[in-house]
């Protein structure tokens, strides 16, 4: 009976044990992964992680090193510059922008062929040669003296147009009394006057009390200028502060005709035609 009870006791033993290691064996199962799935990483080498293929994209389209395949065209044309390259300087002499001074000469006897006489003011009656301009100048120079009437300034012409000879006769007379260094600081040479463009003119209040003289500076009628003159294409060519540059003192007097778009630019730069064109500065 003993022996038999013993036997069961072992039987039961035998069984719990196959037990307890089978339901351990089906634990280990379920916890282990399965190797034919491939998981996730975290690792920044990972090329199948969404952020990563994103930028490995961005980086072919931007790159042309790192491109395959068939090539983007490339477009060729030039970029418009920002700013316009420096301007070549202008020495047609029937050009209204022509640049006219010592270092830039008229051709020999050269004579415009369009002078008028533009229906203003001068400080004398006669129809003489410098009265004239040329037909675009005297155009614009009959609007701007009707705009200074508005505004209650009322100029007059003083010297417009001068043949060669006329410039000749007149800087050998003032080589005579000044001397030529001194006369070639306030008169052109030959060749080299504005005057003789027939785009410049003497303006000077309507009583002619300073005309071509230094007292004209700083009147109502010069400040008028100067603050309106580029509306209708005048620049004041020979400006206050500029000596070294133009190679002329201050003639506050002096209107140049260079049209309307070229006289407001150098109006609002404060520049002399010399600085536009960007030129040497006159030796004397």
């Amino acid at each position: 009976m003993k022996i038999g009870k013993l036997l069961l006791f072992v039987l039961s033993l035998a069984l719990l044990v196959i037990l307890v290691v089978y339901f351990v064996n089906q634990k280990d199962e379920q916890q282990t992964p399965d190797v034919s799935v491939t998981q996730p990483s975290d690792t920044k080498d990972n090329e199948t992680n969404p952020q990563n293929v994103s930028e490995i994209d961005e980086n072919l389209t931007n790159d042309p090193e790192n491109s395959s395949g068939e090539e983007e065209p490339i477009d060729t044309m030039e970029p418009t510059p920002s700013a316009s390259p420096t301007v070549e300087p202008d020495t047609d002499a029937k050009s209204v922008s022509v640049i006219v001074n010592p270092d830039y000469k008229l051709p020999d006897n050269y004579e415009p062929e369009d002078l008028v006489y533009p229906d203003v003011r001068f400080i004398f009656d006669e129809k003489i040669e410098k009265r004239m301009l040329r037909k675009e100048a005297a155009e614009a120079l009959e609007k701007m003296f009707e705009a200074a009437e508005v505004d209650g300034i009322y100029l007059a012409g003083v010297s417009a147009y001068r043949s060669h000879s006329t410039q000749t006769a007149l800087f050998n007379r003032y080589v005579e009394r000044d001397g030529y260094e001194k006369a070639k600081t306030y008169s052109a040479e030959p060749g080299t006057s504005e005057h003789e463009t027939g785009l410049a003119i003497d303006v000077t209040s309507s009583d002619g009390k300073c005309a071509a003289q230094d007292c004209f500076g700083g009147t109502v009628e010069a400040v008028w200028l100067e603050n309106n003159a580029a509306d209708y294409g005048f620049i004041i060519r020979y400006p206050n502060g500029k000596e070294e540059i133009t190679g002329y003192k201050y003639e506050p007097w002096h209107i140049r005709y260079v049209g309307v778009e070229l006289a407001k630019h150098i109006d609002e730069e404060a520049l002399t035609l010399e600085e536009y064109y960007n030129v040497s500065p006159v030796k004397r």
